[in-house]
């Protein structure tokens, strides 16, 4: 699972969605950095938490 973050003008993460494969990430913060939006957008690997 990938997710997509923005940081806001004040400095505060979010995470905005989330998609099953990298390319469909990244296809998403280019989407929104062609758009002009000030904030900054960037795609991570989700952290997966196991219980055994």
């Amino acid at each position: 699972m990938w997710q997509v973050w923005r940081r806001d003008d004040n400095g505060n993460d979010f995470l905005i969605c989330s998609f099953e494969t990298e390319q469909e990430g990244q296809d998403y913060v280019a989407e929104m950095t062609a758009r002009g939006h000030k904030q900054v957008y960037w795609c991570v690997q989700a952290e997966v938490n196991k219980t055994d």
